[in-house]
């Protein structure tokens, strides 16, 4: 399939706010905004490293406009905080990159707020994000909300009577079920902001297999490598063609973003065979299990739930404190 041409447009005096934006995609679709003109807000965990980030994109856009806010979605009250510091600087967003995330640690760990880290971190804390900061999207009219998911979305199931693994962890089919549930709810955002009048476009893309931290240390969290996965990325060094430099890993995500063509609820990856590679971008294959128009509203409505109940155990931990 022919790719799509990706001419990132002039983005003066428009904000992005970017999740995970110190390393690979999220550090990479930063240079990119910032060297178009926007003025980028870098979320991330990790302050020390946000610095050196910001450094990073300097060195090729020194006149980037850039700045630091701390958000850890493994927990959603940091995701309230950032929100609400977000709204009371009351800066309409123009981009909003739903990136970061964690890749299958080897045992089953948990947020603060009690969920599966990968549903939690991957899903839940960016649904809370964007649902938190809808007044500044809404304000200007055409923001654009942009989703990162994976090709690991494909061998993903929305598992409702268990989408914690409280039942049985494996690394990979939690990690395949919170990429789904990212793409499910780009796709029930765009219907939402259609339906509602929002002026929200949705859309979602991922990178294939790219080479980035993510894709080799994240299956570790410290604890030796995973053997199927850092062999694919061993492989990958050695052999051209299998995966992709972070350069070209972002463009999806970069045209997702950006791009004035994109669809209603578009869907992006690379060019290459089975979208792994390619450095290029087209639209992408979307998942059988992200069909079904039903799954939207109820994951939505579920995601609903469970904000809801960590932010009332929340508040009342801190009333009984």
């Amino acid at each position: 399939m022919p790719g799509l041409t990706l001419d990132v447009p002039d983005l003066t005096g428009r904000l992005a706010v970017v999740t995970g934006a110190n390393s690979g995609l999220g550090l990479e679709m930063t240079r990119r905004l910032a060297g178009a003109g926007a003025e980028v807000i870098l979320a991330v965990r990790n302050q020390q490293k946000g610095e050196a980030a910001i450094a990073d994109v300097t060195t090729s856009v020194p006149d980037a406009t850039l700045s630091l806010r701390h958000l850890d979605l493994a927990s959603l009250r940091s995701v309230h905080d950032t929100a609400t510091t977000l709204l009371e600087e009351d800066r309409p967003i123009d981009i909003l990159v739903n990136n970061a995330g964690v890749m299958a640690p080897p045992t089953r760990q948990a947020t603060e707020d009690g969920y599966e880290l990968q549903f939690g971190a991957n899903y839940l804390g960016h649904y809370a994000l964007t649902v938190d900061l809808l007044p500044l999207l809404r304000a200007n009219g055409g923001a654009r909300v942009t989703t990162i998911s994976s090709l690991a979305a494909h061998a993903g199931r929305l598992t409702w009577d268990d989408l914690q693994s409280a039942g049985g962890y494996n690394r990979m089919r939690a990690y395949g079920l919170s990429k789904l549930a990212d793409l499910v709810f780009a796709r029930e955002l765009a219907r939402r902001s259609a339906a509602e009048g929002w002026r929200i476009i949705s859309t979602a893309a991922h990178p294939g297999g790219t080479r980035t931290n993510l894709l080799d240390a994240g299956p570790t969290l410290g604890r030796g490598r995973h053997p199927v996965i850092g062999t694919i990325f061993d492989l990958g060094n050695r052999a051209p063609g299998i995966l992709q430099d972070v350069a070209d890993g972002a463009l999806p995500g970069l045209y997702a973003a950006t791009s004035p063509d994109v669809a209603a609820d578009g869907y992006y990856g690379p060019t290459g065979p089975f979208e792994v590679g390619g450095g290029g971008v087209r639209p992408a294959r979307l998942p059988r299990a992200a069909r079904n128009d039903a799954d939207g509203p109820r994951l939505w409505e579920v995601s609903e739930g469970l904000v809801a109940a960590a932010r009332r155990n929340a508040t009342a931990t801190v009333a009984a404190s």
